[in-house]
């Protein structure tokens, strides 16, 4: 998701047009910031039964939440 957002976000205007790679950016966006709070709710539940996986979650949120912060940061 990090890796497309940057893409449509860096591409030229002349490729998606202005308003067009704007709503892409966003919608992207916003399906990382959704699956950054699933994978959080994952996380959170496999760190109290102390899984040995709980912090691949948290990396992966982490991950999902570029794209949101990239968002706040260019809007």
């Amino acid at each position: 998701m990090a890796i497309l957002f940057f893409t449509v976000a860096l591409s030229p205007v002349q490729w998606l047009g202005c308003r067009t790679r704007g709503l892409l950016a966003f919608l992207i966006a916003l399906a990382s910031g959704v699956a950054a709070i699933g994978t959080a709710v994952i996380g959170l539940r496999a760190r109290i039964r102390r899984d040995p996986d709980a912090l691949r979650w948290v990396i992966a949120t982490l991950i999902l939440t570029l794209p949101v912060i990239g968002v706040l940061l260019l809007a």
